[in-house]
């Protein structure tokens, strides 16, 4: 480790310039569907290596949703209208698929917030077209574990990167989820400072 800071900010800060920082406030409990039994065990052993690296906790079950990470794969964006009781869970389900079709997205996630303002659940969609189809099953589960443990910024630099041939978790992306997990540290924050208590954290 070197002396130089990591420069933790633009991990948070969004495209509007606003500073958001969330990490959950509860364990995590998964779901994955849409998979086969074999992608499915790639998915959940990601998401149990992304929260053992945070230090945080996973649940058989969230007493509120009964799974709050909810991973959806489909082939096309309309086939989430036809998923029982998702309108419930999501209200705005159907402007937010015509969105996505509008748009030609391949990915969406939705965070939702307890009254502090910490992550109590997370909807995770991917349309597997051609471009994420090329990705190996344990790129993908890799890429959205990371990306689902933290609210990271919608400019926020790769996660990911690649040692030997394998696709791995930077080094200082796991140094930022495990200070993010510090016990001493706010599970939610609006002021740039924020960064500089991370930064410090990821250099130790």
């Amino acid at each position: 480790m070197t002396d130089q800071m990591l420069n933790v900010e633009p991990f948070f800060t969004r495209s509007d310039g606003a500073y958001v920082f969330a990490r959950w406030g509860r364990p995590i409990v998964p779901v994955v569907f849409g998979v086969d039994a074999p992608t499915l065990s790639v998915f959940k052993a990601a998401i149990e290596a992304i929260v053992v690296a945070a230090d945080h906790k996973m649940d058989e079950l969230d007493t509120e949703l009964g799974a709050n990470l909810m991973m959806f794969f489909c082939k096309d964006w309309s086939e989430l209208l036809d998923v029982s009781h998702l309108d419930q869970m999501i209200p705005e389900i159907a402007p937010l698929i015509a969105k996505l079709q509008a748009g030609d997205a391949n990915q969406y996630r939705l965070f939702r917030f307890d009254a502090q303002g910490a992550i109590n659940a997370c909807f995770v969609f991917l349309r597997m077209d051609a471009h994420l189809a090329e990705a190996s099953a344990d790129t993908l589960a890799l890429s959205q574990a990371a990306q689902m443990i933290l609210l990271w910024s919608d400019t926020a630099p790769s996660l990911l990167g690649e040692i030997n041939g394998m696709t791995v978790l930077r080094p200082e992306i796991a140094g930022v989820i495990r200070a993010a997990y510090d016990p001493v540290m706010p599970s939610v924050a609006h002021d740039p400072s924020h960064a500089l208590r991370l930064s410090a954290r990821v250099s130790l």
